[in-house]
């Protein structure tokens, strides 16, 4: 059980699910105001633009007491546009200043161990072979 419940702990804190988690988060409450937005300030002046004409109660009566509660829909409709809309200029914002900010410099990658092994050998020889090479003040003794 135990190692059930830290598997789990490090499953919830890896930064995909909490970065999932916190935009949910964002998401939800982003989605509050722009319903208020939509609710509060874009349908009273569309009220006012159109002499008080108000999309949320609109219906049309299909029979009896059936009825078709097409304001509503229209409202969320314009919502879901207004959302998309907000997105696309966060996005767009968003590139933008990943194209505006130098990316930081990424190192180059650690050498592999042959790699390493091979440089060494070569450094070794040819260290022996500048000091077996005779140097130009003495000359090797002729035969």
């Amino acid at each position: 059980m135990r190692e059930f419940l830290q598997e789990f702990q490090k499953f919830i804190l890896r930064g995909n699910v909490v970065d999932l988690a916190v935009g949910l988060i964002i998401g939800a409450a982003f989605t509050n105001i722009i319903n208020s937005l939509v609710k509060d300030i874009f349908m009273p002046i569309l009220g006012l633009l159109t002499g008080g004409f108000d999309l949320s109660g609109q219906t049309i009566t299909l029979y009896g007491d059936a009825r078709l509660g097409w304001g509503n829909f229209a409202q969320s409709t314009i919502t879901f546009l207004i959302i998309g809309f907000c997105l696309f200029l966060v996005v767009k914002a968003m590139n933008r200043l990943r194209e505006w900010a130098p990316l930081p410099a990424v190192p180059p990658p650690e050498p592999a161990e042959t790699e390493k092994l091979l440089r060494e050998i070569r450094d070794l020889l040819r260290d022996q072979a500048s000091r077996q090479s005779p140097s130009p003040a003495n000359p090797p003794a002729a035969p």
